[in-house]
């Protein structure tokens, strides 16, 4: 019997300093708890800002909040002479326990190709961090491809040439939906976390069943339900409504269970 737990997971991008960071923390926690937020039914994650980290887990650690910390991006290097670059040995003594890996802000601004994500899936692992894999279409893929085309290679290609595969999470997110306010519907959603939970059957075995997938896009507290109806869909990776405690809160607190 499988278990997969949903994860909801918020990425601040380049928003708030530590100080923010730590009000808007404890505002989401004292929200959740008010509303008696099982973190064991539904997962909630931050993703702050690198030069946040330090004091978010100060502050979960000493409030031993329930909420878990991520980070936006690793080097795949371990250290050196890679000036500006956060190593994953950094983020674990930070009690860092999700990294995003190949936003495609990261694939468009650093442009990070497969092989880069590939690396650094790997060096999540080796430093006991779970990456958080982002794949999606841009709207000329799209046409022109179809719309799980660009996902299913992405996913294979950052999963490949590994010893072993650790633990990890799909994040489908269409670029085209990414802060737009455009979305996907919840179909096309449910059908290309489908078609990658094939790919990964095909490529990696029994592993597809455990893994979760997310979506990401433009995410509300008013969408959020009909993302995760779908028994493919395992959690959302939330953008700009992340920063705004209530609505965090109210994606957060869509229970959801799935047992297969």
């Amino acid at each position: 019997m499988t278990n997969r737990i949903p994860l909801i997971a918020g990425n601040w991008k380049m928003n708030l300093d530590h100080l923010q960071a730590i009000a808007l923390i404890q505002k989401l926690s004292w929200t959740l708890d008010d509303a008696d937020h099982d973190f064991g039914e539904v997962e909630v994650a931050v993703f702050p800002p690198f030069t946040d980290l330090r004091s978010a887990q100060t502050l979960i650690d000493a409030e031993k909040f329930k909420i878990k910390l991520g980070a936006q991006d690793l080097s795949q290097h371990e250290s050196g002479a890679y000036t500006g670059e956060i190593s994953g040995q950094m983020l674990s003594k930070l009690n860092v326990e999700y990294v995003l890996v190949g936003h495609s802000e990261r694939r468009t601004h650093h442009a990070e190709d497969d092989s880069v994500v590939q690396q650094k899936v790997a060096a999540a692992w080796a430093n006991n961090l779970i990456p958080i894999i982002c794949v999606g279409e841009t709207l000329e893929e799209l046409e022109t491809q179809g719309q799980s085309a660009v996902p299913i290679i992405q996913t294979v290609n950052a999963l490949s040439n590994h010893e072993t595969l650790g633990e990890f999470v799909i994040a489908y997110e269409p670029v085209w939906a990414i802060g737009t306010g455009k979305v996907a519907t919840a179909l096309e959603a449910s059908e290309v976390a489908t078609a990658i939970r094939e790919a990964l059957k095909s490529n990696f075995g029994e592993v597809a069943a455990n893994s979760r997938i997310l979506y990401g896009g433009s995410v509300k507290a008013n969408n959020v339900a009909g993302f995760l109806q779908s028994d493919q869909v395992d959690g959302v990776l939330v953008g700009g409504a992340s920063l705004a405690a209530e609505e965090f809160s109210g994606i957060s607190r869509f229970k959801k269970h799935i047992v297969l």
